[in-house]
């Protein structure tokens, strides 16, 4: 199987520094050899005792992906969405300040390419298949691939069962509890009687030919429905017809016609004029 194929490679989570194996949280990865077989400790001199590595994590806990790495000066500014790599150095060691390598961090959802390797080599004409030139620092190039991945199914976190629930044995049955009466006990003779009485009961329930299922007269009898009825059924039938085939369906004229209405009574009635009272007449009569 490729290795480029997708979903074979986990993404990278993180890139960091670190001075050492014992600085290197232990979810990262150190790269301690480059790949032309260099130490790849990127210090300002050999004198110096503690240098500082690349390392990087594939941990997919956080729930983040590194899309992108770049390198750049210290005049460059820090370009939009992207993070410097953090640092665990002792506190002898300096990382070299000139460049700086940040990375873009996106959910783990939110994208299908990302970076799946990081590699570093000298400062040196070897080129790495596949893989894509990030920069150069103090004599060493890094480098990194991309490519498709597959986000990782969730798997359900398992469930803490209480110290009662481990107590319980389905082998061991549960003691029985003493059986408790529900009625107070008869007497002997109210006993008696009515045992008698239940007995009778159930031999009248049971068929005579000492079957399960009793026969009734109403068996074997087949069943159809009176004449009349279907007489009556008919009859109401072909007057439902007649019925409906006396409907006359209206068309629009026809119904504007029927229930035109003219309102010539209410307009002569508007018309008209109501007769006025002189006021003289009044002041003549006092």
């Amino acid at each position: 199987m490729s290795l480029m194929e997708p979903g074979v490679v986990r993404p990278v989570t993180a890139v960091a520094w670190t001075s050492n194996t014992s600085t290197c949280p232990k979810d990262f990865t150190l790269i301690s050899i480059t790949e032309d077989g260099a130490a790849a400790n990127f210090t300002r001199s050999f004198a110096m005792k503690s240098g500082y590595y690349l390392c990087y994590s594939k941990d997919l806990t956080a729930g983040m992906v590194v899309s992108d790495i770049q390198m750049i000066s210290d005049k460059e500014s820090i370009p939009p969405g992207y993070c410097y790599i953090a640092e665990h150095l002792e506190a002898k060691a300096s990382v070299w300040k000139k460049k700086r390598v940040c990375v873009h961090l996106v959910p783990v959802g939110s994208v299908d390419t990302a970076v799946l390797d990081v590699k570093v080599t000298a400062k040196s004409k070897m080129m790495l298949q596949h893989y894509t030139y990030v920069g150069d620092v103090h004599g060493y190039v890094l480098w990194c691939r991309k490519g498709l991945f597959k986000s990782p199914m969730p798997q359900a976190k398992p469930r803490s069962v209480s110290l009662d629930i481990h107590r319980i044995s389905l082998d061991q049955p549960s003691a029985l509890l003493p059986l408790r009466p529900s009625n107070p006990p008869l007497p002997q003779n109210k006993l008696s009687q009515r045992r008698h009485s239940l007995k009778n009961k159930d031999n009248s329930d049971k068929p005579a030919d000492g079957s399960m299922q009793g026969i009734t007269a109403l068996d074997g009898v087949p069943f159809s429905l009176h004449p009349k009825f279907n007489i009556q059924a008919n009859s109401a039938a072909l007057q439902l017809n007649s019925q409906l085939n006396n409907i006359r369906i209206k068309s629009l004229q026809d119904i504007e016609n029927e229930y035109n209405y003219t309102f010539a009574v209410e307009e002569s009635a508007a018309k008209r004029t109501r007769p006025s009272v002189p006021t003289g007449g009044a002041q003549t009569a006092q």
